[in-house]
């Protein structure tokens, strides 16, 4: 492809892209394919030669369209946002055209120091302790996801509690790691992949009225587990879980790894970005004074389109010392100088893609105001949807509801519940999630898209109230 054809085809890319954002709303929220459509409808054997970008184009709306569930969708409300906005889609479009692989600054330093301002402004914008700045001690890095920055702080927290030797002679003892049932999933395959195993990942007891971890029942465990002969390794502390958005205390989980030296990981997925906003800081609080990781994703809710998670540590030297194999060909003067970073010692995999460009395009076209506004945006049309919940008596709120999440449920048993929820998704107006709260289904109503507007939110309600008659 030339470049003048590039030129040619490459607007036309971008007019679809506009056109199917601009008209999202005519099509159903979830995919109503059937398994196997969109295969059926493809070639069974790839072109012997070489097709028009047209016929892409084409097959784009006529087959694969079809088969996607829109997740930028104003009333896509099943799981958390998905963010995708128009200057994130272009920095990933120069982040493709650039064509850079930053595993180290010397292959392309633009990569290495664009990110590390990035992370810095964010970390800034959330108003995070300056050690997590990378001219300090500790740092941040862009991960493609809050899965394998869990995964990450996991091998630094498992380096530092053998004092390097799993990563020199393998895993000969007990290490543990701690958790609550709230915990995402992504903290116990991080055990596993990191060989502690899903026997020796603990499961805290929950307070059954907030959803948050008791810091009591995790110091028993631990004690439990020293006593046992096992080394503590890790604790995850979760601000925003999936299920119901609860809050684990974080302080008094970080007085209770203080005492034993255990690496506190803070997992701030999905809420962590709300913090832009200087009135939702509290949700942090704890972070400072004890927080050895902290992540959370820009491209759940803060615009930036996927894949792009922030990690960052206290102190990188255990992240590095864990991760760090420097083959022959990998050397050279700029990392042998120690004045720079080689972001290939931050992460899993030795490759990596220019996300900073995306994350950079979105902060600089929204700003520190607009982003606040979309966050507040969203708060505000959740609370508007609760009280719309509250005021209805066949329905159940559960509170509190702080950011874009509200779980509620009809006065019905769990099975009518889903079957609730099934029927609402199959018509394609909208689309839900549930979760179990003490052993109670509750559906899951989570704003946060960009086009999604106040008037959207009342349709979905009315729509649910109309269904919910229906049954």
């Amino acid at each position: 492809m030339s470049p003048e054809e590039f030129r040619r085809y490459g607007r036309q890319v971008v007019d679809w892209i506009a056109d199917y954002l601009s008209t999202i709303e005519a099509h159903p929220v979830r995919s109503q394919a059937r398994p196997g459509q969109v295969r059926a409808a493809l070639p069974a054997h790839p072109p012997e030669q070489g097709e028009p970008y047209e016929a892409v184009l084409q097959d784009l709306t006529r087959v694969i369209l079809p088969g996607v569930t829109h997740w930028q969708h104003p009333n896509f409300f099943a799981y958390f946002p998905a963010n995708a906005s128009g200057p994130g889609i272009l920095g990933d479009l120069l982040s493709s055209g650039l064509g850079v692989q930053g595993m180290v600054w010397a292959t392309s330093p633009a990569c290495t120091e664009l990110e590390t301002v990035v992370v810095d402004w964010l970390a800034e914008l959330l108003g995070l302790p300056d050690r997590f700045r990378t001219d300090a001690a500790g740092g941040g890095v862009i991960q493609d996801s809050a899965s394998s920055a869990s995964l990450v702080a996991t091998l630094a927290a498992l380096h530092r509690a053998s004092g390097g030797k799993v990563g020199a002679d393998g895993i000969s003892g007990r290490y543990t790691m701690y958790v609550s049932s709230q915990t995402h999933s992504s903290l116990e395959k991080a055990g596993r992949i990191a060989g502690i195993g899903a026997s020796n990942v603990r499961v805290v007891d929950i307070d059954p009225v907030t959803q948050a971890m008791d810091p009591v029942h995790l110091r028993a465990l631990i004690d439990a587990d020293i006593s046992a002969g096992a080394t503590p390794a890790m604790v995850c502390a979760t601000i925003g879980t999936t299920s119901t958005t609860a809050i684990d205390p974080v302080a008094e989980i970080g007085a209770v790894c203080r005492e034993h030296g255990i690496w506190l990981h803070i997992d701030a997925a999905y809420a962590g970005v709300a913090a832009v906003c200087p009135e939702l800081r509290w949700i942090n609080d704890g972070v400072a004074s004890y927080a050895d990781s902290y992540a959370t994703d820009p491209h759940k809710w803060l615009l930036t389109n996927f894949d792009c998670s922030v990690l960052w540590v206290s102190d990188r030297q255990p992240m590095i010392d864990a991760l760090s194999i420097l083959p022959e060909y990998l050397r050279n003067s700029a990392t042998e100088s120690g004045a720079v970073i080689d972001y290939r010692d931050w992460q899993v995999p030795l490759g990596r893609r220019f996300r900073a460009l995306k994350l950079w395009s979105v902060i600089r076209w929204y700003g520190a105001e607009g982003l606040r506004e979309h966050i507040q945006a969203g708060i505000a049309q959740a609370a508007e949807f609760a009280a719309l919940v509250a005021a209805d008596q066949d329905f159940e709120l559960r509170r509190p509801h702080p950011f874009g999440l509200v779980c509620f449920r009809p006065l019905r048993t769990n099975e009518e519940t889903m079957a609730l929820l099934e029927r609402i998704n199959d018509s394609g107006e909208l689309y839900l999630s549930h979760t179990k709260i003490n052993g109670q289904v509750f559906l899951r109503l989570a704003v946060g898209a960009p086009l999604t507007t106040s008037d959207h939110v009342k349709t979905a309600w009315a729509a649910i109230q109309r269904v919910n008659q229906q049954l």
